[in-house]
């Protein structure tokens, strides 16, 4: 209730203070997201991994991209879990820590766009919480919701598979958290068009 009052006097990373200062310009960049977690939990659970590509001036840049993947053995074994997906991964790995600090600063201020975006950014809130930080003060977008505006639907969900299917995006086979934010980039740039923002 009184979360403002934890943050007083409290000294942040510097590369949260960093992250803060970018907030006083209005942001040009967007960010397309996607998180691999090990459930649905964002009090429980963790992030596996994370990938994100940057869109500006209605263009996908392919060399703007984040992506890696967290090794959490200590949850998975504690858990009984397999880590066999994290030993083949091609993505470079880092501790959790690593990897946040390196979002925050890929992401800066730009508005950030996923599929049940809200999910994602709880479970990044969760691991920045651990960093003694704040939460994330991005503006965020949710393709879902934006097709369901777009067609006045209230009681349906659409799983990113079934919105790839309906704008007619080839399924590629989409192995990594990078894949999913490159179609969930797509798919909001045809709503984004559609919706005339």
């Amino acid at each position: 209730m009184l979360d403002w009052l934890k943050n007083i006097n409290k000294e942040h990373p510097e590369f949260w203070k960093k992250y803060l200062s970018k907030f006083d310009k209005k942001p040009s960049r967007y960010i397309a997201l996607s998180v691999d977690t090990t459930g649905l939990n964002p009090k429980k659970d963790v992030i596996l991994s994370l990938g994100s590509i940057g869109i500006e001036k209605d263009t996908i840049h392919i060399g703007d991209v984040f992506e890696v993947t967290i090794p959490q053995y200590k949850f998975l074994h504690d858990n009984n879990l397999s880590n066999d997906f994290l030993l083949e991964s091609e993505q470079p790995k880092l501790s959790e820590v690593q990897a946040i600090e390196k979002l925050i600063d890929f992401i800066g201020n730009a508005t950030l766009v996923g599929h049940r975006i809200n999910f994602d950014v709880e479970m990044i809130n969760e691991a920045l919480e651990k960093l003694s930080c704040g939460r994330l003060k991005n503006e965020a977008l949710d393709i879902e919701v934006m097709y369901k505006k777009l067609h006045d639907i209230n009681d349906k969900n659409f799983s990113l598979d079934e919105l790839s299917h309906i704008f007619k995006i080839s399924k590629t086979e989409r192995i990594s958290t990078t894949d999913d934010a490159y179609t969930i980039a797509l798919l909001f740039l045809k709503l984004k068009s559609r919706l005339g923002l």
